[in-house]
């Protein structure tokens, strides 16, 4: 069975495993998991610092949640330089608006709030700017070498397929498969229901399955 079909049947059956090791395969710089605190301050020590006028402080921050949100963000938007400037926007943002961040110890999803907002405001300027997302080449490329499915051109499909999804299918795609949430980590980042979410990555499932047995078909 096709390497890229294994994968999406795989992760709209649970077995995230797969899905996790090709999305992340081609971003090496991006770490996941929880941010490592190497200092003893908390991050709401920090969110009282950064608050008060400590620069540093809002730097020591972002530095924590930089890595962890970069890998969401390449997703999202697509493209690592749009990420970069996603994610440079929302750090904007959020040292702006700090002192509405109403609970300065759950700064991490506060922050991920902002990050997913630019994301889509990104994602969606991106969509409108480019529109012919990797179709030909792949084309070429199925015309140029073997039959044999390998890891990079398993990324580069599953990337393609990513793009071809309405945003917030791809969101919550990555949040739920990639970034590994639950629904209601999701519902409390996004603001939709845990129904809606469900339904959403559902949808996505079935969508990047079509999507990828295209590819395959080409």
């Amino acid at each position: 069975m096709d390497g890229r079909l294994v994968l999406v049947r795989h992760t709209c059956d649970g077995c995230h495993a797969t899905a996790v090791r090709y999305l992340r395969q081609s971003d090496p710089n991006a770490e996941s998991g929880s941010p490592i605190i190497v200092s003893g301050r908390t991050d709401a020590d920090l969110v009282a610092e950064a608050t008060g006028g400590d620069i540093e402080a809002f730097a020591e921050l972002s530095r924590r949640y930089r890595n962890a949100y970069t890998r969401f963000a390449v997703r999202m938007v697509g493209d690592r330089d749009d990420a970069e400037d996603a994610l440079q926007s929302a750090f904007i943002r959020a040292y702006r608006a700090l002192e509405q961040c109403r609970e300065p110890e759950r700064f991490g999803a506060w922050l991920y709030q902002i990050v997913v907002n630019e994301c889509r405001t990104f994602a969606a300027r991106r969509a409108r700017r480019e529109r012919k997302v990797m179709r030909d080449e792949l084309r070429l490329n199925a015309a140029s070498v073997s039959p044999a499915v390998d890891a990079q051109d398993t990324i580069e499909d599953v990337q393609y397929a990513l793009a071809q999804l309405d945003a917030d299918q791809r969101e919550a795609f990555i949040l739920k498969h990639v970034e590994l949430l639950s629904y209601e980590e999701m519902a409390e980042i996004t603001g939709s229901g845990v129904s809606a979410l469900k339904m959403r990555v559902k949808r996505a499932c079935s969508r990047l399955r079509e999507l990828l047995e295209e590819v395959h078909d080409v």
